[in-house]
């Protein structure tokens, strides 16, 4: 059974998956300024998720040019939907297998990256991880309302399919 915190975590995934059902790849490249568009937003979670859970967790390289085209900082960009849609998929799919092995003792230890040592350890990497969805589901959410899309979600969704242990 997977730690409280990943369930955490693949709900708010599952979460930021709903707000976005439906969006056109026109309409997920088209920039809001100053915000980014909402298939930026999708790379840069799966950014996030292979930063800490695949390349520092378990030291794989996957989407070496992620971090250039949709990380903290980078150039405004509006990638297509799918791409960033696969990598998302490919990305989660590769993160779950660490996220699995997750145990309360491990949450208290650091990983590394590069051969320095994170700053935060693997439960605060957890939580940060999960309230970046939600920050990044609200603002796709309010990008969705300005482009005039109707009949949107309303969170947050079913909790209970989540469990709380």
């Amino acid at each position: 059974m997977p730690h409280p915190l990943v369930t955490q975590l693949r709900f708010a995934r599952s979460e930021f998956q709903r707000c976005l059902e439906g969006v056109s790849d026109a309409d997920a490249r088209r920039r809001l300024e100053p915000m980014n568009c909402i298939s930026w937003i999708v790379g840069h979670m799966a950014n996030q998720e292979n930063r800490y859970w695949v390349l520092a967790g378990q030291k794989q390289k996957l989407y070496p040019e992620l971090n250039a085209l949709v990380g903290y900082g980078s150039v405004p960009s509006t990638p297509p939907l799918a791409e960033m849609w696969d990598a998302w998929r490919a990305i989660t799919a590769a993160a779950d297998r660490y996220l699995e092995t997750l145990t309360p003792a491990v949450l208290h230890t650091f990983l590394e990256r590069e051969g320095q040592r994170l700053a935060e350890d693997v439960g605060t990497l957890m939580l940060r991880n999960t309230y970046h969805y939600w920050f990044h589901a609200g603002e796709a959410h309010a990008i969705r309302q300005m482009l005039g899309h109707k009949d949107l979600p309303e969170f947050v969704g079913d909790l209970s399919k989540v469990a709380v242990d």
